[in-house]
């Protein structure tokens, strides 16, 4: 085994409840200028966490499938924990002790984090790279629970905007090991400090998010601040996936397998163009799942995991931008199979 070589070893994820089809949100749909844009043209299905469902017992469900294949030693071992949850069971603090203790779990570092938004499951994966080789132990878990379609997006006065529909929930876990059983080849991430602050709240009559009052908070978008969207994601997410080719050899023709965060079918096509890839190259779940924003990277990895799309020495290319464009990242794995 090579001490200088870290693996994303398996993912394993989880979807809450049963699909709810288009028609749920048609019975809402109100009057909304936005409707028609190309950014919220609707997924047949998506899932919604259930009102009395935690992040925490997200993540516990999707562990399920680590377990099963590699024993309840290989959670209960991990060294370093780092998550992402979108919408955190408390304002205070991250999930991640919860997270271990749930699964019985005592890591020597545990990083919670907010800045990766979709592109968080490749934030992680560097994360865990750097701090296996640096020491810190031999194993990690990356945690990613996705849960604002049914919490925010599901609220009375916001389900009846057009960006309602789009937004899925659901969790996943990824192991990585310092090993060279499914080696990652590379991760690059980037942070554009220039378009932070560019995704807003909004909530009419405006108050501040903690403080109570009257009127739902739901994204704050307009027709300019989704050309904006539009014009950076479909830049960044080739531009690092380019990065990761040109850093460890590769060229777009040789990726097996793309997988992306899926915000809608227009980034999903003009990014495969972008690299040049057929459509059967580039694995989504849209219209089965929505957008679901970090989760979207490993729930897509392990359905092609699991329906034989990935094999044994394929190379995944992983990339994804977040919020409107203030960070984005990209990995490649050269897939060892799921033992």
């Amino acid at each position: 085994m090579s001490t200088q070589t870290v693996s994303l070893v398996d993912v394993s994820t989880y979807l809450p409840g049963e699909p709810i089809g288009t028609d749920y949100y048609a019975a809402f749909a109100g009057s909304d200028e936005l409707r028609d844009n190309l950014m919220f043209r609707a997924p047949q299905f998506r899932h919604h966490v259930a009102p009395d469902e935690t992040a925490v017992d997200m993540i516990e469900r999707a562990a399920t499938g680590l377990i099963e294949r590699h024993g309840h030693d290989a959670l209960t071992g991990v060294d370093v924990l780092i998550t992402h949850t979108q919408m955190p069971d408390m304002p205070f603090y991250g999930g991640g002790g919860e997270m271990a203790r749930r699964l019985d779990m005592r890591p020597g570092t545990v990083i919670d984090l907010h800045n990766g938004g979709c592109a968080a499951f490749l934030l992680g994966l560097k994360l865990a790279r750097q701090q296996l080789l640096s020491g810190e132990g031999s194993s990690a878990l990356i945690a990613i629970a996705q849960n604002a379609a049914g919490q925010i997006f599901d609220q009375e006065g916001v389900r009846r905007k057009a960006q309602a529909a789009v937004p899925g929930d659901g969790a996943a876990v990824g192991l990585v090991t310092l090993s060279d059983s499914s080696p990652i080849l590379d991760v690059q991430c980037r942070t554009y400090p220039e378009f932070a602050g560019d995704m807003t709240l909004s909530i009419e009559p405006f108050r501040k998010w903690w403080q109570p009052g009257p009127g739902e908070g739901f994204i704050g978008f307009t027709e300019s601040k989704i050309t904006k969207v539009l014009a950076r994601g479909n830049r960044q997410v080739p531009e690092m996936a380019l990065l990761v080719c040109e850093r460890t050899g590769l060229s777009p023709s040789t990726i097996d397998l793309l997988v992306t965060n899926q915000p809608n079918r227009v980034f999903l096509r003009n990014w495969r163009d972008a690299l040049e890839l057929p459509k059967e190259r580039h694995r989504d779940t849209f219209d089965e799942c929505g957008n679901l924003f970090a989760a979207g990277i490993p729930v897509n990895l392990d359905r092609a995991i699991s329906d034989g799309q990935l094999q044994t020495g394929d190379v995944v290319m992983m990339a994804a931008f977040a919020h409107a464009g203030d960070f984005a990242g990209a990995a490649a794995v050269r897939w060892g199979g799921r033992k």
